[in-house]
């Protein structure tokens, strides 16, 4: 017996048959699992300045770094950010009296001022990783003058931690402010002298 095209007139087990089969071919097709938001992604690409704002300053980038070059400002991150963990490489070009630092956990810059308020994982000669404002966010001894340093910031609620060339350095309580904000590389040229920050990544906590 021969039935038309679609099977239109086919007997009901026919019409079983068809729709097992067409289902099957649907639960066959890969689903695209969603993109884990606690991934660690990289923040600079090495090539461009993309996802990043200059705030008031000249940076470029530079053998696969980003160089601050001239002025007092920032380069931000495009999104703010609540949790998370933040890998980054950093060297200052200056002999000595060097000035940068990181901050974190702000929603804006003041029109008449170069930089935020707070907070700052600071990176000023003797001073390097450590967190103003904040109680025990202190340490000496692990940074490497003249070499490149890695440093590891996470911020958690109130909480923030920060190692520096793979060694734990100090954990500290008392975040105030906003709960996510905007991340920046500060740049101090007339007083700090150029600095450079490569390999710059972040994870997300959930």
């Amino acid at each position: 017996m021969s039935y038309p095209p679609w099977y239109g007139n086919a007997p009901m087990k026919t019409k079983l048959i068809r729709a097992c089969a067409a289902l099957l071919c649907v639960l066959s097709i890969p689903v695209q699992a969603a993109e884990d938001p606690s991934k660690r992604v990289s923040l600079f690409d090495g090539k461009t300045l993309d996802g990043w704002d200059v705030i008031k300053c000249e940076a470029v980038v530079r053998d696969g770094g980003i160089l601050l070059k001239e002025g007092n400002g920032v380069v931000q991150t495009k999104r703010k950010y609540r949790d998370f963990v933040l890998e980054f490489e950093w060297k200052a070009l200056k002999d000595d009296n060097w000035d940068s630092g990181v901050y974190f956990r702000y929603d804006a810059i003041a029109e008449n001022k170069a930089w935020p308020d707070r907070y700052q994982a600071n990176l000023r000669k003797g001073d390097e990783g450590n967190v103003g404002g904040l109680k025990d966010a202190k340490s000496q001894g692990l940074f490497k003058n003249g070499e490149w340093n890695s440093f590891k910031l996470t911020v958690r609620g109130t909480t923030v931690e920060m190692e520096m060339n793979g060694k734990p350095a100090w954990k500290a309580d008392g975040l105030e402010g906003p709960k996510d904000g905007f991340i920046s590389l500060q740049a101090e040229i007339p007083g700090g002298g150029q600095c450079v920050f490569r390999n710059i990544h972040i994870t997300v906590i959930p």
